[in-house]
């Protein structure tokens, strides 16, 4: 295996080409394939909705082995296969920093695991610039929970993923939002105890496809009337040490090679 190509920096851009509005400041150039892929799903009209979920530590090498648990429910709810590398050192607050800013993490200041509020201009600045409505839906320890926080913008700040996922069923079903973030971290807890090839491991990651195609039936019956795009988009890999504990933040493929995947759902009618 070898890293992939495109980085992880390419989605923030993406994202916002999405939504037809300017990229933050430091962000990287977007995707061409991803940005090719919006313009023929909604036939050169933007996306007026995006829900991003975030799961954590899904590897790619796992989503290669597995494939019957990532996919046997998500096959119908992506398109498109993004293959991406994300960045060093490859630990949560850092690769986050870097999918929603579009910086590298000494562009972003966050460069080892610490969750600092981010300064730097982010797409969730962007949004707001834009007289879009953001949210972020996360647990109160994590670090999407933390790192961008002091915007003016809605927090759903839960004490656990149960509550997590309830609060973002009924902020979906309300369709306030233009941008919902909601992370959920089961997967990775999990394997850094277990390791990622458990059993009770693979049991968290199938739960997260389940939530992932819930949400994605909730905005086909809610979300109609907008032209939406959905990511199920993790932000690094992982591997096993000794122990059978799982682990990640070092400079190797499975820690790095991740897959994001997206679907359009052009508006009804």
């Amino acid at each position: 295996m070898a890293k992939n190509s495109l980085s992880l920096d390419t989605v923030c851009a993406s994202l916002a080409y999405a939504m037809g509005i300017e990229a933050p400041e430091r962000a990287a150039a977007p995707s061409d394939e991803l940005c090719g892929y919006i313009d023929k799903s909604f036939g050169g009209e933007k996306a007026d909705r995006v829900f991003m979920y975030n799961p954590d530590a899904v590897a790619q090498w796992i989503a290669e082995k597995y494939p019957e648990l990532l996919f046997f429910r998500t096959e119908k709810y992506f398109d498109l296969k993004l293959p991406l590398c994300s960045v060093m050192p490859s630990v949560t607050p850092v690769c986050f920093g870097t999918m929603y800013t579009g910086a590298q993490p000494e562009v972003h200041g966050i460069q080892k695991y610490e969750k600092p509020v981010i300064k730097i201009d982010t797409l969730f600045d962007a949004l707001i610039r834009a007289g879009k409505k953001p949210a972020i839906i996360a647990d109160s320890e994590c670090s999407l929970g933390k790192i961008y926080l002091e915007r003016d913008m809605d927090y759903y700040i839960c004490e656990n993923m149960n509550e997590v996922n309830a609060v973002a069923a009924e902020v979906m079903k309300r369709d306030e939002h233009d941008f919902i973030l909601v992370y959920n971290g089961n997967y990775d807890s999990t394997m850094h105890k277990t390791g990622p090839e458990s059993t009770v491991a693979l049991g968290e990651l199938r739960a997260n496809v389940r939530t992932f195609a819930m949400f994605s039936e909730l905005i086909e019956k809610h979300w109609g009337k907008h032209n939406t795009l959905v990511g199920f988009a993790m932000d690094h890999g992982c591997h096993e040490i000794d122990g059978g504990c799982g682990s990640h933040g070092l400079d190797m493929d499975e820690d790095l090679n991740i897959e994001h995947y997206y679907k359009a759902y052009p508006k009804k009618g």
